[in-house]
C-alpha cells in the first residue's frame, strides 16, 4: 500500500513538472528573439483600402517593432455621411479622434436597450420635429403603425418602435476604449474627415485566437485590413477555386472572384438564417450581402436618423451621478454604465504643464476604470519649438507613438547603449519605443503633439533628467564616482533641471511658446 502511494505522488510530481515545463517552453518560443531589435524607424502605413465613403489604412503588424510590442494600428478616415459598418475585433482596442466628429455606437451582450422612440400622437409629431426625425421617416412610421392599428393591435403597434442601445457622440481629443468582440460602428454627420487612429492590442490575455488581428463584419463584403494587396488575391484565388455546397454554391463562387471577403452571415445556409431570424429569404440574402460589393465604409442614402437625446453639460452631470449611485454590480455595472470614453485634447485636461515646454495629458485605468480590463492606456503630448520631453523609459509597457502634428527629433537607446533609432519623425507617421528602451523626443521649430497607447493600464515611466528623475533620486557620492566628477559637479547634474517631463530649451523663444498656446 505504501509503495503504490509513493508511486502515485512521484507520478504526479512527474506529471506537474512536465506540464510546467510544456507551458514555460510555450511561453518561450512565443517571446523568443521577437524583441532583438538592432534598429527602429517610424512608419508610414503599409497597406490602403479605398472605399466609397472613406479609407481604411494598416501598419504591417508583422515587422519586428509591432511583434515585439504584440500590436497592429489602424488609422481610419470616414468622409462626410459616411458610415462604417458594424463589426468587432478579436482583442481589445483603444481608439483616439485625431480629427472631426460624429457618432460611436456599441453593443454590449446583455445591456438593455435605453434609447426608444417616445409614444406620441400625430398631432404632438407634427408639433414638435426633431433634429434627428426626417419628416419621411415620421411619415413612414405614423402610415406603418396606422396600418397595424386596425389589423394587428396594440401589441405588434408597440412592437414598431425603434429601441437601441446608447449612442455615443465622438469628437476630436477622445480617447474610446473598446473591449474585445464588441461590436462597433460610426458615423460621420460633421463637416469633416472624421479620423480614428485605433491600437489593437494583439497579445492582450483576452484575445485566446493567435496573434492575428482579426476584424468581423456583420454587414458589406469587406476587404481584408490587414494584408498586402498580393497575399490578398492569392489567398481570394484560391478560396474561388474550392468547391461549394448548398443552395449559395453559385452565389458563392461568383465571390470567390472579387477582393472582397464575405460578412458574418453569409457563411450560413440562407434558408437555415431565414428560419433562425424568422424572416423571409429575399431578407436574409441582404444579410448575406449576395448582391452587395460594398466594402467597410459605405455612404449613406437618405437622412441617417435614429432616437438621441439632446446633448447638454447638465444632462452629462445627472447621467454621471446617476452611474456614481449605481455603484458597482458585476458584468452590469462593467460595461452597460461604465465610462468608456473621454477626451484629453484640451489644454484643461493636462496632468502636466510648463509655459516653457508644453503640456501632457493621460488617460490610465484610475481615470476611466475599463482600462483596468483591457490593460491599456493612453498620453496625449503637446510640446512648443524646441521643447524636450526628459528622456525616460517606461517600466512596465511598450509605447506606440502616432504623431498628429508637427515633427521632433527621437532617439531610442536600447540595453547596449546603441541608439537604434535617430531620426525626425512628422505628423502622420508611427514609431514603437519597446519597454524599458530610453527615449528622448525634441520638438522642431514647427511644435510637436503626439498620442501614444501603452500596452498596460497603469504604465509608468522614470524620468533620466528633471526634478523626478532616477539621477535626482542618487546620492551624489554614487554620482561622483559612477561617472569620475567631483561631489559638487554632481550635485549640479542632480539639481541643474527644476522641470519634471516637460522641459524647456534655451533655443525656444517666448513669441513661440505664446502662438502654439494659441493654437491649442
Amino acid at each position: 500500500m505504501a509503495k503504490s502511494l509513493a508511486l502515485s505522488l512521484c507520478l504526479l510530481v512527474l506529471f506537474h513538472g512536465c506540464l510546467a515545463y510544456h507551458q514555460q517552453s510555450q511561453s518561450s518560443q512565443r517571446w523568443e528573439n521577437k524583441c532583438q531589435i538592432n534598429q527602429l524607424q517610424a512608419r508610414e502605413p503599409d497597406n490602403r483600402i479605398e472605399t466609397e465613403a472613406g479609407r481604411i489604412e494598416s501598419w504591417d503588424y508583422n515587422q519586428d517593432d509591432f511583434q515585439c510590442a504584440g500590436v497592429a494600428v489602424q488609422r481610419i478616415t470616414i468622409e462626410r455621411n459616411g458610415l462604417h459598418l458594424p463589426s468587432y475585433i478579436n482583442t481589445p482596442r483603444i481608439v483616439y479622434v485625431v480629427q472631426g466628429r460624429g457618432h460611436l455606437g456599441m453593443v454590449f451582450p446583455g445591456c438593455p436597450e435605453t434609447f426608444e422612440e417616445s409614444e406620441q400622437s400625430e398631432e404632438e409629431q407634427q408639433g414638435q420635429q426633431q433634429p434627428w426625425q426626417g419628416q419621411q421617416g415620421q411619415q413612414g412610421r405614423r402610415q406603418g403603425q396606422q396600418g397595424q392599428q386596425g389589423q394587428q393591435g396594440s401589441y405588434e403597434q408597440i412592437e414598431q418602435i425603434d429601441r437601441h442601445q446608447r449612442v455615443r457622440r465622438v469628437k476630436e481629443g477622445d480617447v474610446i476604449a473598446i473591449p474585445a468582440g464588441v461590436t462597433t460602428w460610426s458615423h460621420n454627420d460633421g463637416d469633416q474627415s472624421l479620423v480614428f487612429v485605433s491600437l489593437i492590442d494583439i497579445n492582450n490575455e483576452l484575445n485566446q485566437l493567435d496573434q492575428i488581428p482579426r476584424r468581423f463584419y456583420l454587414a458589406g463584403n469587406p476587404q481584408d485590413e490587414f494584408q498586402q494587396q498580393g497575399q490578398i488575391q492569392g489567398r481570394q484565388q484560391g478560396r474561388g477555386q474550392q468547391g461549394q455546397q448548398g443552395g449559395r454554391q453559385k452565389g458563392q463562387q461568383g465571390r470567390g472572384q472579387q477582393e472582397n471577403n464575405n460578412n458574418m452571415f453569409a457563411g450560413f445556409d440562407t434558408q437555415l438564417l431565414a428560419d433562425a431570424l424568422n424572416i423571409d429569404q429575399q431578407t436574409a440574402q441582404q444579410l448575406q450581402g449576395q448582391n452587395d460589393n460594398r466594402p467597410q465604409i459605405v455612404r449613406v442614402q437618405g437622412r441617417f436618423d435614429f432616437v438621441q437625446p439632446p446633448q447638454s453639460q447638465r444632462e452629462e452631470r445627472q447621467m454621471q451621478g446617476q452611474q456614481r449611485q449605481q455603484g458597482q454590480n458585476g458584468l452590469e455595472e462593467l460595461f452597460c454604465h461604465m465610462k468608456i470614453k473621454q477626451n484629453i485634447g484640451k489644454p484643461s485636461t493636462a496632468d502636466v504643464y510648463s509655459p516653457q515646454a508644453g503640456r501632457i495629458s493621460t488617460l490610465n485605468g484610475f481615470s476611466m476604470p475599463i482600462l483596468r480590463h483591457l490593460r491599456l492606456s493612453a498620453e496625449r503630448g503637446f510640446f512648443y519649438n524646441n521643447a524636450i520631453y526628459s528622456p525616460h523609459w517606461n517600466l512596465n509597457a511598450h509605447e506606440i507613438y502616432y504623431i498628429i502634428r508637427g515633427s521632433a527629433r527621437v532617439q531610442i537607446v536600447n540595453d547596449n547603449g546603441d541608439a537604434i533609432m535617430d531620426e525626425e519623425v512628422r505628423q502622420g507617421q508611427l514609431f514603437i519605443v519597446p519597454q524599458n528602451h530610453a527615449v528622448l523626443q525634441k520638438a522642431m521649430n514647427n511644435g510637436y503633439e503626439y498620442i501614444a497607447f501603452k500596452t498596460e493600464d497603469n504604465a509608468i515611466i522614470n524620468t533620466m533628467a528633471g526634478r523626478t528623475s532616477v539621477l535626482r533620486a542618487l546620492p551624489d557620492v554614487v554620482l561622483a564616482n559612477a561617472y569620475q566628477m567631483g561631489r559638487e559637479q554632481a550635485r549640479n547634474l542632480k539639481y541643474n533641471r527644476q522641470e519634471t517631463v516637460a522641459l524647456s530649451s534655451s533655443r525656444s523663444s517666448s513669441q513661440s511658446r505664446r502662438s502654439w498656446w494659441a493654437i491649442a
